[in-house]
């Protein structure tokens, strides 16, 4: 039997994700919305995100490069506190959640991951970081749905939580007219290598 074989190239970028109880709490608030605006592109729950690099088309053979670096960055960046706030939408046509908490700490980590990939000699399209989640995406000819459920979404604040892993994902949007799907390459607990310092016994006096 013939196997599949790998893309040539992948469409890749990095992330973080809340977890699955924040994410419920979400999508919990949203189904108003579902059933009101079901014209809109709905993300599937599973792959909301908050990007941290959008790399674009890569060589398959540029993810193990990445997957070096990212492994000993995630070991060593300590957990950030961030939650889900409010709603708002990119050019009435994307519709997302806001991001609260340790902002600071997410931009440092975005920096970061970015010069690491810099450093791999991965060229990419260097773009401010607005961190979001994205949640839907609305037809070219409609201009409404999305800022009506944005404006729903205005006082939604949901409850604090602690990043858990360092996503490096692969998408395939611009492959087709299906859906847009998402899958993890690979996925590294941050903190590994902080907890396992910390771990030690405390020297004798």
């Amino acid at each position: 039997m013939d196997v599949p074989s790998e893309p040539s190239t992948l469409r890749v970028f990095v992330a973080l994700a809340p977890p699955d109880d924040a994410k419920d709490e979400l999508a919990h608030v949203l189904q108003l919305a579902y059933a009101r605006y079901p014209q809109l592109r709905w993300n599937r729950i599973e792959d909301w995100h908050i990007t941290l690099a959008f790399l674009g088309e890569l060589p398959s053979t540029a993810v193990p490069l990445l997957r070096s670096v990212l492994a000993v960055r995630a070991a060593s960046q300590p957990t950030l506190r961030l939650g889900l706030r409010g709603g708002g939408h990119f050019d009435e046509r994307l519709l997302w959640s806001g991001i609260d908490g340790d902002l600071e700490g997410l931009h440092g980590l975005a920096a970061d991951v970015r010069e690491l990939v810099r450093s791999c000699g991965i060229a990419f399209r260097d773009r401010p970081l607005r961190p979001h989640l994205t949640l839907a995406r609305a037809r070219r000819d409609d201009p409404i749905s999305v800022p009506q459920a944005a404006a729903a979404l205005a006082g939604f604040v949901g409850r604090p939580w602690r990043t858990e892993h360092l996503h490096l994902v692969g998408s395939n949007i611009g492959r087709g007219p299906g859906p847009i799907r998402y899958r993890d390459i690979e996925a590294w607990r941050l903190g590994a290598g902080v907890r396992a310092r910390g771990s030690g016994a405390s020297p004798e006096p």
